[in-house]
């Protein structure tokens, strides 16, 4: 299948990569190696590659719609986006350009496109707000707390719409806490890490009395290769293990990863920040037969092995 994959040098995006081409997918690979994931392990993973062309476009821009017309994709898995819950407070107006309006550019480039073509958009569990846990994908998620789950909310609905009103093929997975190699480094994973191999203080909300739907990356890129493989209509579907883990116990699974202890303070959790993240997958087992198979202990282990060699 030729499959186009936006974001392809960031944290999923490069995983993902190289798990099309192992099994021998034609890949069109964008990405504007912008600073998010670090521009640096950017171009570690481009080099990865090997010979594949990465393209260095913006999603918002015509050159990007551009190349699903005369590249022919059959699918686009759109995972390129500003991240980050906390950093999108007060930059609104930015997040909407990308996340937003750079998701309608590529959508109208898939209805524009001269093949049969597939939207498969990274969307995440911060669309959940408050909601009560486990979350399920017939939430109505009308609440979100902050700019970045909010845009990631409209662009499912404009899917829909795009579904509705020309028979795009739409799914949106909504990524609960992935973890592993090659993490972006302002995500809590990646900098914890860094803090104790530095001896620098790490700080948990409420004492630690926060839990999240930890997924290690692997699982959520099988499940991505579901999805290009599985012919749907319009699906919102949740991708995480379904299990909450406290945070005092994700940082003691990384402490035994490093083999040094962290130096751990507390603060009260932003408003931006709901307390407990846990997927219901059911739907994601019967849709994409998606089972998630990698440990906490097994996926730390890989992730801490990952951040000795390269820093």
């Amino acid at each position: 299948m030729k499959i186009m994959v936006t974001g392809a040098c960031g944290f999923i995006g490069s995983h993902l990569i190289h798990k099309l081409l192992d099994r021998g997918d034609e890949v069109v690979a964008v990405d504007c190696f912008d600073m998010y994931a670090g521009v640096e392990r950017k171009h570690r993973a481009k080099e990865s590659f090997s010979d594949l062309v990465v393209h260095p476009y913006d999603v918002c821009n015509r050159s990007a719609a551009a190349l699903v017309k005369v590249s022919g994709v059959q699918a686009i898995v759109h995972l390129a986006a500003i991240p980050s819950v906390r950093q999108s407070i007060g930059r609104d107006e930015e997040y909407l350009r990308v996340n937003l309006d750079g998701t309608r550019n590529l959508m109208q480039a898939a209805v524009d496109s001269e093949v049969d073509c597939k939207f498969i958009l990274a969307s995440t569990s911060s669309v959940y707000g408050h909601a009560e846990a486990p979350f399920t994908e017939d939430m109505p998620c009308d609440r979100p707390l902050a700019p970045y789950p909010a845009s990631k909310r409209m662009a499912e609905m404009l899917g829909h719409s795009f579904n509705n009103l020309y028979g795009l093929s739409f799914t949106a997975l909504r990524f609960f806490s992935v973890y592993g190699p090659n993490g972006r480094p302002d995500m809590m994973p990646y900098m914890t890490m860094d803090n104790i191999a530095n001896q620098r203080p790490i700080t948990l909300f409420n004492g630690g009395e926060m839990f999240r739907d930890w997924t290690y990356v692997g699982d959520i890129v099988d499940g991505i290769v579901s999805a290009v493989d599985t012919q749907l209509d319009y699906e919102i579907i949740n991708l995480g293990r379904g299990h909450a883990v406290g945070m005092f116990d994700f940082v003691d699974a990384i402490q035994g990863g490093m083999g040094k202890q962290a130096i751990i303070e507390t603060a009260s959790a932003p408003l931006s920040e709901p307390t407990l993240t846990q997927a219901d997958i059911h739907k994601a087992r019967t849709l994409l037969g998606y089972e998630p198979s990698v440990s906490l202990t097994e996926g730390v282990a890989e992730m801490c092995d990952w951040y000795k060699k390269y820093n």
